[in-house]
């Protein structure tokens, strides 16, 4: 199938509520969206939550109101820690990490521009670009001079987007679950646990969102950029500080061909790489303790 045919489909698929493997799905449906399995990686648990009564805060970058918010303490021994989420999701999927690392790290999480609780203006294209020249002016608003990036899939590509074209601004990246080019990316209408999440998200746009009803605008500006970006060759790496980058999938991904990390890892020699056992796209919420646990490592290296 063809990048375009595939998410014509999956376009077709949010509108219509299809929900692979769900006999009795509700679209949107929280309760509906959780899959249960002795199998990890064929498993979708529930969303976490982000800690505390915390509400975030906006900061106005590049013509919109951006969501953000922050946890843990300052560390002048230590730069904080900013995670960024993947395509159609929002912050609260690295709730758990932030759990985990609160107490020792200062962390930022960051909802991408029309995810999550962050505007977007319908006039302007998607691009990764753009959206890691937000995250960039995130950290000028809040006077953060350089941070530690924590990125899955689209959110893993800003951050080695940021690497390489902001090495000032970026102390170390874990790009968990990137690809280079669209056509790194798999069918994921035969996954059930993809399609479900796709299904959450609907719910979840629609819960966060300060455009509610504007979800199937939203949904195919990001998928017209997931066709045509990013496109990356090794020269793109060379700017990248690769002994401070891990590449990071996991054994069962679904969503990102093994060899897009393969030729970043090639293309990064330096660099580590790190495949996760048992778990898929959604490693983070699939096995915690295990990803947080690697997360951990990587930041408490001396690079």
């Amino acid at each position: 199938m063809h990048l375009p045919q595939l998410y014509a489909l999956l376009g077709q698929a949010i509108l219509t509520g299809y929900c692979i493997g769900l006999s009795s799905a509700r679209p949107g449906s929280p309760d509906d969206t959780v899959i249960v399995s002795a199998k990890k990686w064929l498993s979708l648990p529930a969303t976490p939550t982000l800690p505390g009564n915390s509400k975030g805060a906006y900061a106005k970058v590049n013509g919109i109101q951006i969501w953000y918010d922050t946890f843990g303490r300052d560390d002048r021994r230590r730069v904080p820690v900013v995670f960024l989420h993947g395509g159609l999701g929002n912050s609260d999927y690295f709730g758990l990490q932030v759990r985990a690392l609160q107490s020792d790290y200062k962390i930022i999480t960051i909802d991408s521009r029309g995810h999550g609780r962050s505007h977007y203006d319908p006039n302007v294209p998607f691009s990764y670009d753009l959206m890691s020249e937000d995250f960039v002016a995130l950290l000028d608003h809040l006077k953060i001079p350089k941070a530690a990036f924590v990125g899955w899939s689209d959110g893993a590509i800003c951050a080695l987007n940021i690497a390489a074209k902001h090495p000032d601004r970026v102390d170390r990246t874990f790009a968990f679950a990137a690809n280079y080019n669209p056509s790194g990316v798999m069918d994921i209408t035969q996954s059930t646990v993809f399609m479900t999440y796709i299904n959450r998200t609907v719910h979840e746009y629609a819960k966060l969102s300060p455009a509610p009803d504007q979800y199937d605008e939203f949904f195919q500006k990001i998928s017209t950029m997931w066709t045509e970006q990013p496109n990356w060759t090794e020269d793109f790496f060379k700017t990248i500080n690769a002994q401070k980058t891990w590449i990071v999938d996991g054994d069962h991904e679904e969503a990102v061909y093994r060899s897009q990390q393969d030729d970043m890892a090639k293309w990064l020699p330096d660099a580590g790489q790190l495949i996760l056992p048992q778990v898929s796209h959604f490693a983070f919420i699939q096995d915690p303790r295990g990803f947080n646990a690697m997360v951990k490592h990587f930041l408490e290296l001396e690079l």
